[in-house]
């Protein structure tokens, strides 16, 4: 299935998104992604598995991913933050209506896992005004950086004891979701 992803080697997506090389330590190496992708995994850091996965899917299901991930994270989260990814999987469901962009929009500054995520999904790409709002530090940055940060934030909310098991799964579902996209690209190619 690796030969169908977007990039097909960890240096690709190195090539193509220099921003990841801000958000993680290892360097990129000639192996397929999936397979680079769990060796993070099994390394010494394997928090930059899922900056991995987060820069290797697109953006749209990134923040889907993300969404998902979180999503089992629900307990640890207050009824604020529980509401706000429900717009988010809305806004996924249509990303062009202009009342899921505007909630996310203002959610986008609460300080927490999801609003992170909500940041990825209004993410400025296209020069748009709210890239003038933003920080400018925050600026070069593409939105799997915050889905990155939305998901290792909510990762750091989970017991000591069951983060790895946590962090494996949300890694496997980032592997078969940039697994699915593939299949998606090569029928849409036809």
């Amino acid at each position: 299935m690796a030969n169908g992803l977007r990039f097909k080697t960890a240096r690709d997506l190195f090539t193509a998104c220099p921003a990841i090389a801000r958000d993680m330590g290892t360097l990129p190496t000639e192996q397929n992604s999936i397979a680079f992708c769990r060796v993070l995994l099994a390394g010494r850091v394997p928090e930059e598995a899922i900056t991995f996965c987060a820069y290797l899917l697109p953006e749209r299901a990134g923040v889907w991913w993300a969404h998902e991930c979180l999503s089992h994270l629900t307990d640890l989260f207050d009824g604020t933050d529980q509401e706000l990814l429900a717009h988010v999987r809305d806004w996924v469901g249509e990303p062009d209506n202009p009342r899921h962009r505007a909630v996310l929009s203002t959610a986008a500054a609460t300080p927490s896992p999801v609003g992170w995520i909500a940041l990825a999904a209004v993410w400025p790409d296209d020069g748009s005004a709210t890239a003038t709002m933003m920080a400018p530090a925050l600026q070069p940055f593409p939105a799997a950086h915050a889905v990155n940060a939305g998901i290792l934030a909510g990762l750091a909310r989970v017991a000591l004891a069951d983060r790895f098991a946590v962090l494996s799964a949300f890694v496997e579902m980032g592997i078969q979701m940039a697994e699915i996209e593939a299949l998606r690209q090569s029928a849409d190619a036809y």
